[in-house]
């Protein structure tokens, strides 16, 4: 399985550096999934809380540490 990685909080924009710690979601699946790292546990739940608030919300197989 192929995974697009970002190391940029999307909620801090800072980069993030030693990932194997940080809390982290995949959205999505197969090819255009996409894992997503945070520098907290906070901005990983900031980020759940936004889309968990829309009508969309995240796709059904969300994965999260």
């Amino acid at each position: 399985m192929f995974v697009i990685i970002t190391t940029t909080d999307p909620i801090t924009g800072e980069h993030l550096h030693h990932l194997a710690h940080k809390p982290y979601v995949i959205e999505g699946t197969g090819r255009l999934a996409i894992k997503i790292y945070f520098e907290s546990e906070e901005t990983r739940s900031s980020y759940l809380k936004l889309y968990r608030d829309k009508k969309t919300g995240p796709p059904l197989n969300t994965i999260t540490r």
